[in-house]
Formats: structure tokens, sequence, C-alpha cells
């Protein structure tokens, strides 16, 4: 089991929709971060992408010399780049981390998001440019000189001068929910992401995947991405959810909502579904499966749903996706230094997960940095300690 961590380069905070105690995601802080991942034993972190967030490769390419084997899931979008450009990004980023990159290949969106980067295809001539874009991609970076004309992309001569580090390139991460999605998935993936929906529907559509993959000769890893809230009771964690959305109000869940409602993801509609089952924002309303709660999809876009509970109950859930045939889990919490620490103390040792944590015991000071509110982590290791 694989399990990565979340770098929240559009901000971060104790509290959802709320600016209250609220982080900038300023290079200090995502340093942090990374390093606490780094050091506590997460495969990598996924760096989300969108005019609210950082520039993902730049983040990354930043944090490759202060970690050691972290890797980065960093986001490859057709829409925004040219198949070379890409493939010159991808070839460096591996090289320059030694082989930590990952690719999340991200080719829809927010409609007016996708406007404001110039993007006006529709929902499957976006699907047929993002293959055209990875046939021309993949063809660089195997080292061939590319001719091509498509329907949305034309190259001449093109070639690529340094290769990558992992062959034939990078892994491939996606997700999505629509048909043209899961055989997008099928025929040009790696692995397969899901968002946290109730096991029962992740099972279908890895199924539908699975079964499109198997026509075509290929079969996908499978990955999971949610949010978790672990405390030490089931009674903690519960009250915990509830703070996080403490400062949510109705006008911010209408207006979150609303934008929603402009996205013509399949991935975003089946989310905002998940937040509307009981009309109300009460924990029974919002439990859409035994400890999954939807509370964290009242106004945060894509990904909308936590695991509650104490860190037996949170990792029988976990089991029971990876039961499905999952074996990449996407997490993250509230905030996102603090909660990196938790989840690996607490749920780390109840996973099949290799952490890889180092054998020296470690002296953990933390202090305080301005007036941000976070904590700054250094460790002095103690070599040989009892």
């Amino acid at each position: 089991m694989k399990i990565f961590w979340f770098l929240p380069t559009q901000g971060d905070g104790r509290y959802l929709g709320s600016a209250v105690n609220a982080r900038p995601a300023n290079h200090h802080y995502l340093t942090q971060i990374a390093r606490a991942a780094d050091e506590l034993g997460y495969e990598g972190v996924l760096i989300p992408t969108g005019r609210t967030c950082e520039d993902a490769w730049i983040v990354a390419s930043s944090l490759v010399s202060v970690t050691n084997r972290l890797k980065f899931l960093v986001a490859l979008r057709p829409g925004v780049l040219s198949p070379a450009a890409a493939a010159r990004m991808t070839s460096t980023l591996d090289r320059f981390s030694d082989g930590r990159l990952l690719l999340n290949v991200v080719v829809g969106g927010d409609a007016a998001e996708l406007a404001g980067d110039g993007i006006f295809q529709s929902h499957d001539d976006r699907y047929e440019h993002a293959e055209e874009f990875l046939h021309i991609w993949r063809e660089l970076l195997e080292g061939r000189k590319v001719d091509f004309q498509g329907k949305h992309t034309r190259i001449e001569g093109g070639r690529l001068l340094f290769p990558s580090v992992q062959k034939p390139h990078p892994p491939l991460y996606f997700g999505g929910s629509s048909p043209a999605a899961h055989q997008f998935a099928a025929n040009e993936m790696n692995a397969y992401l899901s968002w946290g929906e109730p096991p029962a529907q992740v099972a279908e559509k890895i199924a539908d995947v699975r079964e499109k993959a198997a026509k075509n000769g290929r079969t996908l890893k499978f990955g999971l991405r949610l949010h978790v809230i672990v405390r030490e009771t089931d009674e903690e964690a519960w009250a915990a959810a509830e703070e996080l959305i403490k400062y949510v109000d109705d006008d911010a869940v209408a207006k979150a909502q609303q934008a929603f409602k402009r996205s013509d993801s399949e991935g975003q509609r089946r989310m905002a579904e998940l937040t509307q089952w009981g009309g109300s924002r009460t924990r029974e309303a919002l439990e859409v499966s035994p400890n999954l709660w939807a509370g964290v999809g009242l106004v945060r876009g894509g990904a909308g749903t936590a695991l509650v509970g104490s860190p037996a109950t949170v990792a029988a859930r976990i089991k029971e996706y990876a039961d499905l045939g999952i074996d990449n889990f996407v997490l993250s919490g509230y905030p996102h230094l603090e909660e990196a620490y938790r989840v690996a103390e607490l749920l780390f040792p109840l996973l099949p997960v290799n952490a890889g944590k180092q054998k020296e015991d470690a002296v953990v000071y933390l202090s305080p940095v301005g007036d941000t509110g976070h904590v700054e982590v250094s460790s002095e290791l103690k070599v040989g300690a009892s």
C-alpha cells in the first residue's frame, strides 16, 4: 500500500471556508510539509493545479533539493502545454529529481477556469486532444523524431535531446468518472484515481475501467483521493470534523455549490450529489457511507469526502477500499503539516505500509513561525539512541 500526502498550494488552515487562522501557501510552509512527508515515509505528495494554486511544476522543482526520497505527483495539462514543451519539462524534472516524478493528467475542470486558460473545447474533444497530446509526448520521451498531424495537434520534426530517468517515461495517473474518462484511462494511463465515493460506487468505476483496459490487453493500478480525520477515539474524530466546518455558513455552501455546477466534470457532479444527501449539514446527513463524511465537499471542489474515526476505524475503512484493488491512497487533512504527523503516527502502524522511516530516534522541536500560527518542525537525530 502506497500512501501519498497533499501539498495545499492554494493555502491551508484549521477551518474550511474561513480566513480564521488561515496559512498562506508560501515556500517556507510548503517546504515544512514536504520535509515532514519525506521523513515520515509517505510515498509522495500530490500537487494540485488551477488558478487558485501556485504552479505545480515550479513548486515541485523547488522542493526536489530539500527532500530525499519523496515523489512528486505533478499536474500534466494537455490543454495548457504543448506536447513538446511538456516532454522537455518532464525529462528535466525527472532527471533533476533522480526519477521522483509522477504525472497527474488533468483534462477537465471548472468551465470558467478553462476559459480563463484559453480552453474552449467540448468535454469529449478535450479527451481526443489529450490522446493526441500523449501520443506525441510518449514518442518524444522514447527518443523518436516526431511528425504528426491530428485533429487537434500538429508537430513537425519534434525531438527530445535529454531522456528521462524513468523508462519509457514517468508513470501517468488520472482521475475521471465519465464514460470518455474511463476509456481514456483504459487506453492511456498507468494508474486510475477515484475520489472518495462510497465503496460500492468506487467498485463500479474500477470494474468498468479494468474491463475496458483488459480489452486492450492492458492492466492498471488504482488509487483513491480523499481526506482523513483520525483521532484517538471515534468521538474525538467526529468532534474534529464538526470543528473543521464551524465557520461554514449557508451562504458559503450555496455559493460553492453553484460554482461546482458550472463544471462539466462527472466526478464533480458525483461529489456534489453526496453533500445533498439528507438536505442538511448534520452528521447523519453527511455520513454517506460508514465513517465517510461529505462535509469537506460543502465548500471545497474536487475531493470532498473524509474518512472519520479512530485509528482502528479508519484503517478498517481503508482496507475495505484496498480489497477493491486500490493500492495507492492520496490523503490529506487540515492543517496539512500537523495532520501529516498525526496520520503517519496513528494510521501507518495499522496498514501494510513500508514507511521507510529513519531507524534513529529523533528529537523534534516545535517553534512558532511568524504570525500565521503554524509551526516549524526541525529534528535532531540521536544515532544509536535506545
